[in-house]
């Protein structure tokens, strides 16, 4: 019996992967199953094995259109999509590449949604009611994601198919805007990977002077970080951050640490601004031994948390330090004369540490219509309401709803992890597009391992078993720095052998969801993606280290 969302007694294992009105039975063909037997030398491939509901002789994926309706027994089906490849499929045929061959050779199998609930059975003949709108195979729809070249002409053709999935048409919109926008080669894949800002200006780390130190509140101090040479600094988009590489002791491993900019756009000078806490050894480091004149070695401008264009509003919601990279948005919004709606909502514990008060105050008065709203957790004897804050008490969703924020606001959220993860989802449960909702984490970002059991979490550390002897790899973001041992095979072996959280799928370099930033260092691929990553980025499911690296992970 097939129902809306599955089969009974053949339903989809790992619901957060699988399953769903737009992939509830997936299809695999016969005359594929010859191919891969000759391929793969196996003399016979028994039915499943390729995780289909359906084994069928025909529907080649080079015929099958997306949005073709087929009757099978009394059932009635719709395509919707080509199947997203994962490494399970590598698991089940003991070939740890099959998901990226099942990509490159054209034979991904497709995914069929529900219109007519019925009960089919083995033998049932397949009767074609209806062919797609457009002329748009399985196959060419595969390669128009995954594989190089996304012709502008055939995504905007597979957009006009009513029946083609969210997520894939969520792929394919972005494609199509990188098109439109001339995002070029070195963009990578928009419709696979995360969001990615320009190519960084330069690779590794430069040598820069500082120029000024500041104490903005009993918790921050900021850099003021200028060129040693005569060649000006890139701009940096409103909201990216860069990675200080510090050297406390000659004889001690660098610190690598990233932060946020926090200043106006310019060529002249960046402005970092570092929490200081006593278990920060960073910070305590830049607060207390970094002074004028000193040398610091800094990356390029990266990240794509950043301010985007448009006209609706705004708010530049933060807590402690996390001010920094919404700090620089407002400031180019001001240096624009912005006529949208800005809204600057910010907590701090009080007075004493509350960064950029005065400065904000500036900004704001430069926009049309600029609104602020701040909250002291702990105010003290001397902080003023009405003119040092607003109101007592911690930020809320509850609190953007009293104050009258706009739901189709763009959001851009930066603040402590629980501060982030009460907003990420009471926002969205307010009603905020996800898309409209725009996060940055100063530490490791949140993991992705599909159909893996969760367990005891442990914080990075050094993997077991001897060191290596091989390149220096060092995840910034979890402070940890390993020597490469052949044996980890690839990066992201690497990283989960430390409890290093990782993202991926396919782990064979088609899904893109590995990607990450590199922020220095150099890679070879096995195999090769079968599209590239971004410029300065890295695909670390399939990667090993040429030369020592930093990875923003």
């Amino acid at each position: 019996m097939v129902r809306r969302l599955n089969i009974d007694g053949d339903g989809q294992g790992d619901l957060a992967g699988h399953g769903g009105e737009h992939r509830a039975v997936f299809v695999y063909q016969l005359d594929s199953y010859r191919h891969w037997q000759q391929r793969l030398g196996r003399a016979e491939l028994g039915y499943g094995q390729f995780g289909e509901n359906f084994t069928v002789d025909g529907l080649s994926d080079d015929d099958v259109r997306i949005g073709d309706r087929y009757r099978i027994g009394q059932a009635v089906f719709e395509v919707t999509q080509p199947r997203v490849t994962c490494y399970r499929v590598g698991i089940r045929l003991d070939e740890p590449q099959m998901a990226a061959m099942l990509v490159a050779e054209g034979r991904p199998g497709f995914y069929l949604r529900v219109l007519e609930e019925g009960e089919v059975g083995a033998g049932d003949e397949i009767e074609q009611l209806a062919a797609g709108p457009e002329p748009l195979t399985v196959a060419q729809a595969n390669a128009l994601l995954y594989l190089p070249g996304h012709p502008t002409g055939q995504l905007e053709q597979a957009l006009r198919i009513p029946a083609l999935s969210a997520g894939w048409r969520t792929s394919f919109e972005a494609l199509l805007r990188q098109r439109r926008e001339g995002g070029g080669t070195a963009a990578g894949n928009p419709g696979l990977g995360p969001a990615t800002a320009p190519p960084p200006a330069w690779p590794g780390f430069r040598p820069l002077r500082v120029a000024g130190k500041i104490r903005e509140s009993g918790s921050v101090t900021s850099l003021v970080l200028e060129p040693v040479d005569t060649h000006p600094l890139a701009p940096a988009s409103p909201g990216q951050f860069v990675v200080l590489r510090l050297k406390p002791a000659s004889s001690a491993a660098p610190l690598l640490r990233s932060y946020s900019l926090s200043g106006e756009q310019g060529t002249s000078h960046y402005r970092v601004s570092v929490g200081v806490n006593a278990h920060g050894v960073a910070g305590s480091y830049i607060d207390g031994q970094v002074q004028i004149g000193d040398v610091v070695e800094v990356s390029a401008p990266r990240g794509g948390f950043v301010l985007q264009p448009g006209d609706g509003p705004v708010v530049l919601l933060s807590a402690g330090i996390g001010a920094t990279p919404v700090l620089a948005m407002l400031h180019a919004l001001a240096a624009d004369s912005s006529t949208r709606e800005v809204w600057w909502i910010q907590g701090s514990r009080n007075g004493g540490e509350h960064p950029f008060a005065a400065e904000v105050r500036t900004l704001l008065a430069a926009l049309a219509h600029g609104r602020s709203h701040i909250r002291y957790s702990a105010p003290g004897p001397a902080d003023r309401p009405g003119r040092d804050f607003d109101a007592p008490g911690r930020l809320s969703v509850g609190v953007l709803q009293e104050l009258g924020v706009p739901r189709d606001a763009d959001v851009y959220l930066c603040g402590p992890a629980a501060f982030m993860s009460e907003f990420t989802s009471g926002l969205a449960a307010w009603g905020v597009a996800a898309g409209r909702i725009h996060t940055e984490a100063f530490g490791s970002g949140p993991s992705m391992t599909p159909g893996v059991a969760a367990g005891a979490k442990r914080p990075p550390h050094l993997p077991d078993g001897p060191a290596g002897t091989g390149p220096q790899v060092t995840f910034a973001r979890s402070g940890l720095a390993v020597r490469w041992r052949p044996d980890a095979h690839s990066l992201l072996e690497l990283a989960e052998a430390c409890d290093v959280p990782v993202r991926w799928s396919c782990r064979t370099g088609v899904c893109h969801n590995c990607q990450t930033g590199l922020v220095a260092g150099t890679v070879d691929y096995q195999p090769t993606p079968i599209d590239p990553p971004a410029d300065g980025t890295v695909l670390i499911c399939c990667s090993r280290p040429t030369e020592d690296l930093v990875l923003d992970l």
